[in-house]
């Protein structure tokens, strides 16, 4: 129930962190403040103080960030052992052990018994009425 609630929490704050970014003027706005237009007397210099906008965005990217980290520690530190899970027909597959093998080494190579036999070339295969004219050679003529 938690995690739930943290989840819609999360993705609001998420979209209201978006809205409120593309609500706020770029730093190319102000560009023009540099040759006298407009917001170059403000006390605070071209900038200008932080409004609303910016303030709302910090505390929102504070929010989000807890929350990512929050629900990362929660998904390690809470997480419960597999013990006794019903895993239907994979439940009954028996997985053979893997050969032993020393770091550095190579595998032993599979016998041949295991080794599927290759297809045959397509030089090696008979064209359709080439098999016709094997078939009529092969049978007697009456």
């Amino acid at each position: 129930m938690l995690m739930l609630i943290l989840n819609v929490v999360y993705v609001l704050v998420a979209i209201a962190m978006i809205v409120l970014i593309l609500l706020q003027r770029g730093a190319g706005a102000a560009a023009g403040s540099g040759f006298g237009a407009g917001a170059s007397g403000t006390v605070f210099g071209a900038r200008g103080a932080s409004n609303f906008l910016s303030k709302s965005t910090k505390w929102l990217a504070v929010v989000f960030f807890g929350i990512s980290l929050f629900m990362a520690w929660y998904a390690t530190h809470g997480a419960r052992p597999v013990v006794d899970q019903d895993l239907g027909v994979m439940g009954q597959l028996e997985v053979p052990a893997a050969p032993s093998v020393a770091p550095g080494e190579l595998p032993p190579p599979p016998a041949a018994s295991e080794v599927p036999a290759a297809a045959p070339a397509a030089s090696e295969v008979p064209a359709p009425a080439q098999q016709e004219n094997a078939q009529e050679a092969a049978t007697p003529a009456e």
